[in-house]
């Protein structure tokens, strides 16, 4: 890759930059501020509709369609992450990870196709793809958020389904001095689940703000602490078959029969620490520079423990179906209750520990000389993330031993099962391999990922003053700019075995080891034994590296460089007599892409891989035109048009170079998967249409539909590949060079189209006797003929719900607030981590929480300024679900996972000086 271009563009920003500091106040005129961060000035905001008022001449006075959240006040976000709030927004949904909203989707398409920026600046993820975790940003230091949903072409790295800008504070725009703490207490409506985890946290922030110099010099700093765990009980179907073996002799021998099942209580500690601070210089009218910086460091530490266990006719130890009771699960006639014998249940205890690290700084000035506003932003986002994995098994002492469980299955909700053995006694358990089979072939895991990412830029624009000139009857301004952005990312996991000492001999353990049992009650287990995790892999394991090719296939790096340049006319005229304002440019981008990996292969997976290193890439160029038209064709009354062709990149695991490779025994033909360095992005053409009402105060009501045709879209494909350059450790020799290759590649699209309806109306300006009631709400509808896994495939769009609500009301006066939060997803098919830390595709059930949220801010006296809150997250307990599709042909789906997180109860105080 070309790292010169990277010095020289720092080099011109440098110069302009310093050079823009030195000039004098006097050679300059008045100052334009196209920056997005620069849109949001007035931030004094509290309570409900200020937070509201705020929100809204955001959206009315953007050229094109966005969607906004702002802060009640400062360190105040509506919700208690970044993330809920933008879920409360029109057509953005969120998926639920332990519990608590994680990464974000824009109208129905994956967060894969969504850009996320800080300050307007891109963000490295701690994530395996580009999609940023949002709970890496603490919502105390964040003031609010901008959301774009049609291109703008002075957003370098626009998504294709939308941007999302977070926005941190502006000192002086801000205009006074303050000082804000915030203090709450949280406890789970669950019991403490393991001693290494606690039920009740906290979170604490500080923020200060001031000017100095005449309100030339701003400052702002804030602080965010959370310590806060999370609750998990957890169940999981595997799998629905036929059970003819176990039902022998009885009249239902074609029902379908749960073959594998697993129940287990989680419980994370999350600890996460966030830093920002904004020193901004404003000296006149003319120069304006801001340097922002970020850091936050999120460390989490899960325990799991639990049972699972077969209960299928091809595991070789006899299991037999008694007293069976039979039931209809969604059509499909299956065995509902009974008792199954000759089990070997596996009982884990696992850790998984997840440490973050993510930095951001950015330095950008601005100048006007004449009819010339300059501007110049450096930045860099950094990102590293170190995992570790870790799995250990137990079983029934003696090795080889077997139980009978009793089981009542239900088409939701949690079953009920009821062991003959006590897993808590000590003597009754040993480490072990316990599983059928003859075993998994180890005694446990223990995996470390390891991800880095960086993303440097550097951005130099121009907006030339069209009012005077020729074009000025029509256009004010033209603006030009350049974006230079290099983002590296690199991956690896460092897989290992475990394995008993003493040649795998099952030992049972050291009482000194154990900790209380933990209890499956919610199930019907009374509990099963629980020991440190830790000591006990200290004490009883070997630790030896797995060399096999999966190993290899996760370890890759991609190195991109993106030249995105940019021109834009800007309109400010009257059509028919009413004002028409709006943008038409295009940009230009040039990408230069390289990843580097392995080729694997092996014979036996027992035997090292053989690996012979491999690069490659592609360049590509894109054109990128965009129009937004915003006519006010009554007062207070707009119609806006967006049309432009937008790109999303394609994800990071899917560019790298690796494959892996094999000869089988039986056909002698070569087979492999990989992935694909030469991968285009997404493309796509959009059409967004919406129609805005503004009435007084906190009112509006919108309604909008958009359209994108995806020209592209990246398929898993099969082909012929030439394995001539694969290394072959068999003995086997090839009938051909050519195999079966399956790989990630660029295919034709398809359609995805919706409706968005939103509006928030201040209830007393209508009828004064509701004076400080209030409500909000949006509803979003969509659809897609889109198949991602290839055009003869039925699976849905990764992330797209069909109907995506959220309502709040509220009440808010003298110092008193109430609100209460709805929010409905349909169903829709979600990534999420699988087995050996990989990720895949799940049916996700639709999902609806209510949370609620009562505060007192006191008026006036010794206590003016301070803040009482009390506050019930997912108040109706809503579980997260997922669900599997039976062998039947008329294609019934059964519950895969059922968890409940309990209720989140946090006591608050807020203080502003």
């Amino acid at each position: 890759m070309n790292k010169s271009k990277l010095g020289v563009a720092i080099s011109q920003v440098l110069g302009v930059a310093v050079g823009v500091g030195l000039l004098p106040s006097a050679a300059m005129a008045q100052q334009a501020a196209p920056k997005a961060e620069e849109q949001v000035e007035v931030i004094s905001v509290q309570g409900i509709r200020r937070s509201m008022e705020t929100t809204i001449d955001i959206k009315k006075n953007e050229i094109g369609v966005v969607e906004a959240v702002s802060a009640e006040d400062i360190g105040k976000l509506p919700d208690q992450s970044i993330a809920e709030s933008l879920t409360r927004l029109p057509g953005l949904a969120g998926q639920r990870v332990n519990g608590r909203v994680q990464v974000i989707s824009i109208r129905g398409l994956a967060p894969d196709f969504s850009t996320t920026t800080l300050n307007g600046r891109q963000q490295a993820s701690a994530g395996d793809n580009r999609a940023v975790e949002y709970d890496q940003y603490p919502s105390e230091l964040i003031n609010g958020a901008v959301v774009y949903k049609t291109s703008d072409v002075a957003i370098a790295g626009m998504g294709l389904s939308g941007t999302v800008d977070l926005r941190t504070i502006r000192p002086l725009a801000y205009g006074e001095q303050a000082v804000v703490f915030n203090l709450r207490g949280e406890k789970s409506s669950f019991d403490q689940m393991h001693p290494e985890v606690s039920a009740d946290g906290w979170r604490g922030s500080a923020s200060y703000i001031d000017q100095f110099a005449d309100d030339t010099v701003g400052l702002a700093i804030g602080f965010a602490h959370m310590d806060t765990p999370t609750q998990v009980k957890h169940y999981k179907a595997w799998e629905w078959n036929t059970v003819d073996q176990a039902l022998a002799g009885t009249e239902n021998d074609e029902a379908l029969g749960l073959v594998g099942q697993e129940v287990t209580a989680v419980a994370r500690s999350q600890v996460r620490d966030g830093l920002m601070a904004v020193l901004e210089y404003k000296p006149n009218d003319q120069v304006h520079s801001i340097i922002d910086a970020y850091y936050s460091k999120f460390e989490q530490d899960e325990v799991m423990r639990g049972a699972m266990w077969f209960t299928n006719q091809w595991t070789g130890d006899g299991m037999e179906f008694l007293n069976p009771t039979f039931a209809n699960f969604g059509g499909t006639e299956v065995v509902q209750s009974g008792t199954a014998t000759n089990l070997r249940p596996v009982l884990r205890n696992d850790n998984n520990r997840r440490d973050d690290e993510l930095k951001a700084l950015g330095w950008n000035t601005q100048f006007k000389l004449d009819r010339w506003t300059l501007e110049a932003d450096l930045s860099y986002s950094g990102s590293e993330r170190d995992e570790m994995v870790l799995e250990t098994y137990a079983g029934l002492a003696p090795s080889g031993s077997f139980d009978s469980i009793q089981f009542n299955l239900q088409p939701y909700g949690f079953p009920t099962y009821t062991p003959a053995t006590d897993y808590t006694d000590v003597s009754k358990v040993q480490l072990s391999d316990p599983a059928p089979w003859g075993g998994w072939g180890h005694d446990g895991s223990i995996r470390y990922p390891h991800v880095k990412e960086s993303v440097k830029a550097v951005e130099l624009s121009g907006r030339y003053d069209l009012t005077d000139g020729m074009l000025g009857k029509h256009f004010s301004s033209f603006d030009i700019g350049a974006n230079y952005t290099e983002r590296s990312k690199n991956k690896l996991v460092d897989d290992n075995d475990l394995f008993l000492k003493n040649d795998r001999t099952p030992v049972s353990i050291d009482p000194s080891l154990l900790v209380s049992p933990t209890s499956l009650a919610f199930a019907g287990i009374p509990g099963v034994i629980s020991y440190d995790i830790l000591k006990t892999v200290d004490r009883y394991y070997d630790i030896e590296p797995i060399l096999d090719t999966n190993r290899w296939n996760k370890a890759w790096s991609v190195d991109e460089e993106v030249l995105t340049s940019f021109v834009r006319l800007n309109l400010d005229t009257e059509l028919f007599g009413r004002p028409l304002k709006g943008n038409i440019g295009t940009q230009f981008v040039q990408t230069d892409q390289l990843s580097s990996g392995f080729l694997a292969s092996d014979y036996n997976p027992d035997d090292p891989a053989t690996l012979t290193q491999v690069e490659s890439g592609a360049s590509y160029n894109d054109v990128l035109p965009a129009l937004n038209l915003g006519l006010e064709v009554l007062d207070d009354q707009f119609i806006r048009l967006g049309l432009g062709k937008t790109m999303a990149r394609p994800r990071m695991d899917e560019m790298r170079a690796n494959i892996t490779a094999g000869v089988s025994v039986d056909s002698r033909r070569w087979s492999g998967s990989s992935g694909n360095p030469q991968l285009e992005p997404w493309r796509a053409k959009a059409v967004d249409l919406t129609y805005e009402v503004y009435l007084e105060g906190t009112s509006y009501v919108a309604l909008g539909a958009f359209y994108k045709k995806l020209d592209s879209y990246i398929y898993t494909q099969n082909f012929d590949f030439d394995f001539s350059n694969a290394p072959n450790n068999s003995n086997i020799e090839p009938v051909s060079p050519i195999g079966n290759m399956s790989r990630p590649a660029n295919g034709q699209g398809g359609n995805i189209r919706g409706l968005e309806l939103s509006m928030s109306l201040d209830l007393g300006q209508f009828y004064q006797p509701l004076d400080g009631f209030g409500f909000i709400g949006s509803q979003s509808w969509a659809d897609s003929d889109i198949r991602p896994d290839g055009p003869s495939s039925g699976n849905k769009l990764p992330g797209l719900s069909d109907r995506v609500r959220d309502l709040t009301f509220y009440y808010e006066k003298d110092g008193f607030s109430a609100r209460l939060n709805s929010r409905y997803r349909s169903e829709f098919r979600g990534e999420v981590v699988q087995l050996f830390a990989t990720r895949g595709y799940t049916e996700v059930l639709a999902d609806k929480q209510v949370d609620a949220q009562l505060s007192y801010s006191f008026q006036e006296g010794d206590l003016y300024g301070l803040t009482v809150l009390f506050q019930v997250n997912n108040l109706t307990n809503s579980p997260y679900t997922t669900r599997l599709s039976t062998l039947q042909e008329n294609g019934g789906h059964f519950p895969e996972v059922y968890e409940e997180y309990g209720r989140q109860f946090l006591f608050g105080v807020s203080y502003k000086l």
